[in-house]
């Protein structure tokens, strides 16, 4: 029988087999741990088991800001008369506050209003036929009897020891109307970072303790949530007029609070 294949020729065909064999028996093998690995997930669900634990962190802050607000309001024949008489009291009592090294940045109107005032007039009804009685009728006129003017200005005070004394100076300068002394943090995302950390890592003693009594493993973190509780701040004052004599005014402290749940992948 004719030899169709030179000796190189059988080399290469021999070589070529013994190369498809290997790849053939790699493929094999990862097929058989595939396998093997399927196996070992029945009877188990297909989704990650999860726990989820809820932390919380507190952080108390003694308030370094207070701020409240006054109103000027006046009324006069006219427009301008009315806006004379309400600037002379703003101005004067802005630099009132300025005496007291509050700065320009701290002083801020937050509404400005001028409105005409009216008075009402009635006219009676005619004679009803067979009496002498006079009804009133529902005709009248409206009269413009002059303007008012109003301005209300909110004011931050960065030194709280001395409030009482300004709300007393506000109170001599008889200004229409004061109001608040909100007692505040001027950096609060400071303290809820602090809280929220003091909150995980509450969260996380508690997954660890949790995890030790299921006997699983903490896998990584699949969800976060987080609910900050703005501080209530304290309301010192909220009355038409300051009393003449300097309040004593308690600033307290302001707590923020953060709930945190965090969701582990366990197995």
């Amino acid at each position: 029988m004719q030899n169709f294949f030179t000796e190189n020729q059988k080399k290469w065909l021999a070589k070529i087999i013994i190369i498809s064999i290997c790849f053939l028996g790699i493929f094999l093998l990862f097929e058989a741990i595939s396998v093997i690995k399927g196996l070992s997930y029945i009877g188990r669900s297909s989704t990650p088991g999860t726990i989820t634990i809820t932390g919380t962190g507190q952080v108390f802050a003694i308030p370094d800001i207070a701020t409240f607000s006054f109103t000027v309001s006046e009324t006069a024949k006219t427009v301008a008369d009315a806006q004379n008489q309400a600037s002379q009291k703003i101005n004067a009592a802005i630099s009132a506050l300025k005496t007291f090294g509050i700065a320009d940045a701290d002083i801020k109107t937050t509404s400005y209003n001028s409105y005409p005032t009216y008075s009402y007039t009635n006219y009676p009804c005619p004679l009803n036929a067979g009496t002498s009685a006079i009804y009133p009728c529902r005709t009248g006129k409206q009269t413009i009897t002059g303007y008012q003017v109003s301005q209300t200005i909110e004011v931050k005070i960065r030194k709280t020891d001395i409030a009482g004394d300004v709300l007393a100076k506000m109170g001599s300068l008889n200004v229409s109307d004061i109001s608040g002394l909100d007692f505040t943090v001027d950096n609060p995302d400071a303290l809820q970072a602090e809280a929220r950390d003091k909150a995980i890592a509450d969260a996380r003693a508690k997954a660890g303790g949790l995890s030790k009594a299921l006997g699983v493993h903490l896998d990584k973190v699949v969800n976060f949530v987080e609910n900050v509780n703005q501080p209530i701040y304290f309301n010192a004052l909220n009355s038409q007029a300051a009393p003449a004599a300097a309040p004593q005014i308690p600033t307290g402290q302001n707590m923020v609070t953060s709930n945190v749940s965090i969701t582990y992948e366990v197995d």
